[in-house]
């Protein structure tokens, strides 16, 4: 198999597995389709954990903070609104804070972390590819989680009802970040993998090939060139020529004999060391 790490960025990528036989334009549309649905779960896996939080979303006429909005209702009209036994004030003011009972809670948090796992950079670190039927089974999940939670259905402009009714991944959800299967470009090594040609045209024919590749929207060119190390290697480097620089003037600083205490200046070192003596102290 022809391993393609697909990479956004170090901590966004994620592993596809292909054939060299494998026509690139056919590949490219997995990709595509497989980024797309990653979008999808990544929004729904941070709206459902608010969800179980603060319940659903408030129509965009009444979002605000509940405890300003309560004052100015007390002032208005002497009273202020019934809460639920689950209420919890969302801080942000876009939910209504009626979240689902305990166990629900449990269920959907559990249900939004298993899907962020599916799609985070550390199934590319175990090897693990990621597959369509993978993320349509973790999209089929969070759906029925919320169906469970909230049976009678979500308000209209909750963006989990929304999202969960696009089928098409629409831009107006997903903004710029989602491409389309029929112009998305894939780029390895500075050079395009041209859609009338196979994956064997553009990295070889060996099955056991792995490559990091990118994919671009049409008419952007060769994503730029990454940088020789990582920033975490950049970090360790600096850490490293820190403590030696220090290293450096300690020793500077010391008294030209003090390498005389050191064993391997000792003369007798060999000797004892032969006789077996070496390790012998005196107190």
């Amino acid at each position: 198999m022809v391993v393609i790490v697909l990479k956004k960025s170090d901590k966004d990528q994620f592993l596809f597995e292909t054939t060299i036989s494998t026509s690139n334009d056919e590949m490219i549309r997995q990709l595509v389709r497989i980024w797309n649905m990653r979008l999808k779960t990544e929004l729904l896996s941070g709206a459902v954990e608010e969800l179980a939080k603060f319940g659903p979303t408030k129509p965009e006429s009444e979002r605000g903070i509940d405890e300003i909005q309560d004052r100015a209702q007390q002032s208005d009209r002497g009273s202020v609104p019934d809460r639920g036994p689950n209420y919890a004030a969302d801080p942000t003011g876009n939910r209504t804070g009626e979240a689902p009972g305990e166990q629900l809670q449990k269920v959907l948090l559990k249900v939004a972390q298993d899907a962020k796992l599916s799609i985070s950079d550390s199934q590319l670190r175990k090897s693990v590819p990621l597959t369509e039927a993978l993320l349509e089974e973790k999209l089929s999940i969070i759906k029925g989680a919320v169906i469970m939670a909230y049976p009678m259905g979500l308000p209209a402009s909750d963006p989990i009802r929304i999202a969960l009714a696009d089928e098409n991944h629409s831009k107006d959800i997903y903004g710029e970040q989602q491409l389309d299967p029929a112009t998305a470009q894939l780029w390895w090594a500075g050079k395009e993998f041209l859609r009338g040609q196979t994956v064997g045209d553009r990295v070889g024919k060996n099955e056991k090939t792995k490559v990091v590749a990118k994919l671009q929207m049409p008419g952007s060119g060769a994503p730029a060139r990454e940088a020789a190390v990582t920033e975490d290697e950049r970090k360790a480097m600096m850490a490293h020529y820190f403590k030696k620089q220090e290293e450096m003037k300690k020793l500077a600083e010391n008294n030209a004999d003090d390498y005389l205490n050191s064993s391997w200046a000792d003369t007798s070192q060999l000797r004892r060391s032969l006789n077996g003596t070496s390790d012998i102290k005196f107190r």
